[in-house]
């Protein structure tokens, strides 16, 4: 199974801004948690804080996964 995890504007942030509120785990810290946890699944990610480049990507990706994550 092929999922792609596609995250848009700020999550780039997670573990920098307000680890008070959000916690100190950056995303790829979550990121290999995932890797770890479902082997048997080839994950990828994508992040990008510009709306278009987020459109692109799925257009991109288009078929070609089993699952597209938009978070």
């Amino acid at each position: 199974m092929k999922l792609i995890i596609i995250n848009g504007p700020n999550l780039n942030l997670l573990g920098k801004r307000e680890p008070e509120l959000y916690g100190s785990k950056t995303f790829e810290d979550f990121f290999s948690q995932l890797q770890f946890k479902f082997r048997e699944v080839q994950l990828e990610y994508f992040q990008s804080n510009i709306e278009g480049e987020l459109i692109d990507k799925l257009q991109e990706v288009g078929f070609s996964y089993d699952g597209i994550i938009l978070n």
